[in-house]
């Protein structure tokens, strides 16, 4: 390889792993490290960043770092590059969780250069949306953008299963709220004003009081025993907005991958169009809620995600650790 090649190479590598540290993650926990030799990228498991008591497994960990993996792909594909990537290519290092590499030149096509647009303006929404709708074609559209990636996204219709996931939510979000082990784990990411701290969530990312929606979805409480957050608008917006779940066939490792990268491609593409994504983790993270779902709502199929999609006019910033934290 020539000098140039390699200067090229290595500035590809690095828009790459910029693009994979704006990947969304469960609390902003920022899960993921990278390590680089030559062409090729290490996507490995940040075990410390986990969270030991509402993801003892790392089902939310690897959706996560499914995310990061997504925005390496698209970055790569945007510097006109093939990225070639192996899932899990090692049973005996089970935090190397994928590695890519350079492949052939490639051109990208619009839609890639769509979806790379997007990584940086994407955000997590904590609140309600406005009244505007969600066109029917863009959520079917999502819907095959999850599908490309091997999972399936399916829009909660029926205004009585909309209520049953809404209510399922509470329910794990009040009995969650009584554990002090549980409100310790959340509170950890919840940012103060003013905060340095490059990962969590930030005070103005999360409301003093839960967010009203309709119907209501529980919000967590990252101002628990503290008056941080933001004061909602009381003309603020409460829609509730689409409900979708998204779900596996099984519940590998390796399907967990997957259903990180389907939900980032969905997001970016929705965001393209001017919608945004709230996330209720809290019933996904009690097993017999979770099965519940997987038999009542989701053709048995196992449930990763449960989100709202809509529009919203009120913009975040986002916080995000250096890449020098990140990369051996």
């Amino acid at each position: 390889m020539n000098t140039r090649t390699a200067e090229e190479h290595a500035l590809v590598i690095h828009a790459a792993l910029e693009a994979a540290a704006l990947a969304p993650s469960v609390h902003n926990s920022q899960p993921w490290s990278f390590a680089v030799s030559g062409d090729e990228i290490s996507v490995r498991a940040d075990v410390d960043r986990k969270l030991r008591f509402s993801d003892p497994a790392g089902r939310q960990l690897l959706i996560s770092c499914g995310a990061a993996l997504f925005n390496l792909r698209t970055a790569m594909r945007c510097q006109g590059y093939e990225p070639v990537v192996r899932v899990l290519p090692d049973p005996d290092r089970p935090a190397l969780l994928a590695t890519i590499r350079l492949g052939d030149k490639a051109v990208p096509d619009e839609h890639t250069q769509l979806l790379n647009a997007e990584i940086e303006r994407r955000r997590t929404h904590r609140a309600g949306f406005t009244n505007l709708p969600v066109p029917d074609r863009l959520v079917e559209a999502l819907v095959q953008q999850a599908a490309a990636e091997g999972a399936r996204l399916t829009p909660v219709r029926a205004p009585e299963a909309v209520r049953i996931v809404a209510a399922l939510t509470e329910a794990a979000q009040y009995v969650q709220a009584q554990d002090r082990v549980l409100s310790l784990e959340v509170i950890r990411w919840a940012r103060p004003p003013g905060s340095a701290r490059k990962d969590g969530v930030p005070a103005d990312a999360y409301p003093v009081e839960p967010a009203e929606t309709d119907p209501p979805f529980a919000q967590r409480d990252y101002a628990w025993r503290h008056d941080w957050g933001t004061t909602a608008d009381q003309d603020a917006s409460t829609s509730a907005g689409v409900v979708a779940l998204l779900t596996t066939t099984g519940d590998t490792r390796e399907e967990w991958i997957a259903a990180g990268q389907a939900l980032q491609q969905a997001l970016l593409h929705a965001c393209a169009h001017g919608v945004s994504a709230a996330f209720h983790t809290q019933a996904l993270e009690m097993p017999h809620l979770r099965e519940f779902l997987r038999q009542e709502l989701c053709s048995g199929e196992y449930p990763q995600m449960i989100m709202r999609l809509g529009i919203t006019f009120d913009a975040k910033g986002a916080v995000r650790r250096p890449l020098s934290d990140l990369v051996d």
